[in-house]
């Protein structure tokens, strides 16, 4: 990281400002595909609160310094839900869909790290609710990779790298990838630090 920061001034500003903030991960790659099911074209409370309930319900209850958390449940066990509240039928078919490739050995990290970005993108897509967007969610803020962009343009990106830069809104695709080439090999870290400091 110290030659991105010696090699690039604005990432060095924003590094100073945010503290030196790193991206906050999934526990799994099996949460992140559950939660981009869940929290698809609803809003983020609504998510958040389905995702608690579905752990209370189905998921194992620990205690964790004398308060109970419930743990999102396990794929055996969301393969044994039939229906839910607050969850559409087609949600929870996909559901199951995550869960089966979490138990096929899909979605183990490992794995996914071991496979070029595009073949790692492209299997995440074959399951069943999981799209471009979400399955770089999946391989962006789960996996664990240091140096993959989001595989779309992301917008708020777009608008938060021309910010950062001084540069008039929006950039281009083109601009961000000639901008984000001196990022290597922690462009996963910086985008973040970029969306979260200057988004």
């Amino acid at each position: 990281m110290e030659q991105v920061l010696r090699a690039d001034a604005v990432v060095a500003r924003l590094h100073r400002e945010s503290g030196g903030l790193r991206p906050v991960l999934f526990h799994s790659p099996y949460e992140a595909a559950a939660w981009s099911v869940i929290s698809a074209r609803i809003n983020h409370r609504q998510a958040r609160d389905l995702r608690t309930a579905l752990s209370k319900e189905l998921g194992a209850t620990l205690d964790v310094e004398g308060v109970s958390m419930a743990a999102f449940p396990l794929p055996d066990r969301l393969l044994e839900l039939d229906s839910f509240p607050g969850l559409p039928a087609e949600k929870v078919r996909r559901l199951h869909a995550v869960a089966d490739a979490a138990l096929a050995g899909r979605l183990d990290a490992h794995h996914l790290r071991s496979l070029a970005t595009d073949k790692a993108l492209s299997q995440l897509q074959e399951i069943r609710g999981i799209g471009p967007f979400y399955a770089g969610l999946v391989l962006v803020r789960a996996v664990g990779v240091t140096d993959v962009l989001p595989p779309t343009a992301e917008p708020r990106l777009l608008a938060a790298v021309a910010r950062a830069y001084g540069l008039e809104e929006p950039i281009g695709a083109e601009e961000l990838e000639r901008i984000t080439d001196g990022w290597r090999p922690y462009r996963t870290w910086v985008a973040v630090m970029v969306r979260a400091t200057a988004g």
